[in-house]
């Protein structure tokens, strides 16, 4: 767990558009201000990751995804709750009710609420982050501090201290409507 102090300056860094990585379950994310532009591009040219592609959006509890859950059929959002918070990327409808910096060519979202204790402080405070593997496009994703500050060279605002919370890999990635896997486990 991070100290309040630490927390309330993240939050002010990330509220100001700011790029941080952070561990999570698996591997080393890179996060920012969802509802940030500026902050979104400059976390897809670090990756240089295309827009088109989407993000994921992270949050600490299910409740931060209420504006885009609200209307989902019942037997779907019971699938959610059933599996969060865990290793879980759902995508879900976003209804147009997120930017295309963050859905990019799709008419899905990405979610997944965290079981990692640091994220889930850091979304307690700053709301949903987008989260994305802390790597250049076709690289490895960083599973250590040193491999971030390898990859991005001092280009970040902030990493933030904590380990990885034990999983092997990143979370699965399903579809809510089909229940296809798009990413394994």
């Amino acid at each position: 767990m991070l100290a309040n102090w630490r927390i309330t300056r993240l939050n002010r860094l990330l509220q100001a558009g700011g790029v941080i990585a952070y561990p999570t379950e698996g591997v080393w994310g890179l996060g920012c201000n969802p509802w940030n532009g500026s902050a979104v591009e400059r976390l897809l040219d670090l990756k240089q990751r295309p827009v088109h592609k989407g993000l994921i959006l992270i949050a600490g509890e299910i409740e931060q995804f209420d504006f885009l859950l609200w209307d989902l059929p019942d037997a779907q959002l019971a699938k959610l709750r059933l599996s969060w918070p865990g290793p879980n990327t759902w995508l879900v409808p976003h209804q147009g009710r997120l930017p295309e910096w963050i859905t990019g060519a799709h008419d899905t979202v990405a979610l997944r609420v965290t079981t990692h204790p640091v994220v889930r402080q850091l979304c307690a405070a700053a709301g949903p982050l987008v989260s994305t593997s802390a790597n250049p496009a076709g690289r490895p994703a960083a599973r250590s501090r040193l491999r971030v500050e390898q990859y991005f060279h001092g280009e970040l605002d902030a990493i933030v201290p904590g380990a990885l919370g034990g999983a092997r890999n990143p979370s699965i990635i399903r579809d809510l409507q089909t229940d296809q896997v798009i990413r394994g486990a």
